[in-house]
């Protein structure tokens, strides 16, 4: 079994025997750092406090990206109350060796690298001095706190990211004005002052097995690795059009509920208010409890059109189900964290939600407005029908196609029960219908008495 590299100085991280094998985490950071990387980690930190895990492993092998990123990972790295560690399996530049000062140890790979952490745009292009100057003093105040009783981490990071700072130990100059500093693995452990202290890093091993068996033991520890999927990678798109999910979904949602029965507007409405959720999940943002409850109003909502209308209770109920369940997909809650006071974290998951109702009452606007009658929206929508047929009667005499019009007056029979909805038969065939008041079971005689945008108004001939 490989080790550690001979250090010298790890007697500090000595694995201690447990009856229990510790757990272990690692998650691959890999390529830029972008939303997907913080997606898996935030949703992985919220699973391994859950399941109380001992240690995340960072497996880094990064270039760097998005700073506005970087700190969000941050963010949630601290949110963790286990040991957390970065494993530098190749390099840590720039962003990621930010990430990396965040962890409580670094370890490298023999041939890790880390640094040249400083701040430039998306393209590449170095910021504009007086910019960049407010942007490295922010970054060097974050490293401080992040590295209080860390050793030298704070300075040599600084170093990192200041090309006008000067990295002094004692009398040795490591680095010097004009510069970014950038470590090898055997720069990064290099002790220094007395008492001797690494430099940076907590030891170097040969590989991620080696490193857990530092850390834990051999054979004293079970791991769990997470790997960003195809789902991260979709997430961060469907994050960015939320309120257009939600307001297509709640138009679809809408339209299913004034058209008796269940077909494409209810299975486009719930696939897209899902592709919400899903988005959320994967991002980090919330468990499957949210789609629960959105399921459930929708369930409330449903039994006080169909089944109880006017009693109102049961879709006041629904629609605070759904709506809070929207908010708590989009809110970052932690695990055994009490829900903060203040209402800043409610803003943005807020925000989405005002838009996509807002959107699905223009939508919905727009189509009875401005979308012609007749065609296909008549045949989805409003004139729909039970198993695909279109809502218009039979040929009458002289070859003129019935329009909803000519069914006015006409009367038929219940074909189902209607509570108060349902369908029923004239002449034939099957129309959506409502009752305006009560109920009636299926063979009762029924008239058409009005047009409602979504079905036919029948009363029951006694």
């Amino acid at each position: 079994m490989l080790g550690l590299l001979s250090t010298g100085f790890l007697s500090r991280d000595q694995p201690v025997s447990k009856a229990t094998p510790a757990k272990v985490v690692v998650i691959p950071i890999r390529g830029q750092i972008a939303k997907p990387e913080l997606y898996i980690l935030r949703r992985g930190l919220k699973e391994a406090i859950e399941d109380k895990v001992d240690t995340i492993v960072l497996d880094m092998e990064t270039p760097g990206g998005s700073l506005e990123v970087t700190f969000d990972m941050l963010k949630a790295l601290g949110k963790f109350p286990g040991k957390t560690v970065t494993y530098i399996n190749r390099e840590a530049i720039s962003a990621g060796a930010l990430i990396s000062a965040g962890t409580d140890e670094i370890y490298f790979a023999p041939d890790g690298i880390i640094g040249a952490a400083a701040p430039v745009l998306a393209t590449g292009i170095e910021i504009e001095s007086t910019m960049r100057g407010k942007i490295v003093s922010y970054l060097k105040a974050r490293v401080r706190s992040m590295s209080e009783g860390k050793g030298y981490r704070g300075e040599v990071i600084s170093a990192m990211i200041d090309m006008e700072s000067e990295l002094k130990i004692g009398d040795e100059v490591i680095k010097q004005k004009g510069e970014l500093l950038s470590l090898t693995a055997q720069e990064a452990v290099k002790t220094y002052g007395d008492p001797p202290q690494p430099l940076l890093g907590a030891g170097i091993a040969e590989n991620l097995e080696a490193l857990l068996d530092r850390l834990h033991g051999a054979g004293n520890y079970s791991v769990k690795t997470l790997e960003v999927t195809w789902s991260e990678r979709l997430a961060q798109y469907l994050t960015r059009i939320t309120p257009l999910l939600l307001g297509l979904g709640l138009v679809c949602l809408f339209i299913e509920f004034k058209t008796p029965g269940f077909g494409v507007f209810g299975i486009s409405g719930i696939s897209l208010l899902g592709l919400v959720f899903f988005g959320q999940f994967v991002a980090g943002l919330s468990g499957h409890e949210p789609a629960l409850f959105f399921l459930l109003g929708i369930a409330l909502v449903a039994a006080e059109l169909f089944f109880f209308p006017g009693v109102m209770m049961l879709a006041v109920s629904g629609a605070a189900l759904m709506l809070g369940s929207l908010v708590w997909a989009m809110t970052d809650l932690w695990p055994s964290e009490p829900i903060p006071i203040s209402g800043d974290m409610f803003v943005m998951p807020l925000v989405n939600i005002l838009s996509g109702v807002v959107l699905a009452v223009l939508l919905f606007i727009v189509v009875l407005r401005y979308l012609p009658k007749g065609g296909l929206w008549d045949r989805m929508v409003l004139n729909a029908a039970v198993a695909g047929q279109p809502m218009v009667a039979r040929p009458l005499t002289g070859g003129r196609e019935a329009s909803a019009v000519d069914l006015l007056g006409r009367t038929g029979i219940a074909a189902t029960a209607l509570f108060p909805s349902g369908q029923v038969d004239i002449g034939g065939r099957r129309y959506e219908a409502r009752l305006a008041m009560g109920f009636a079971e299926a063979g009762t005689p029924v008239i058409v008495t009005e047009l409602a945008e979504f079905s036919l108004i029948v009363e029951a001939l006694s």
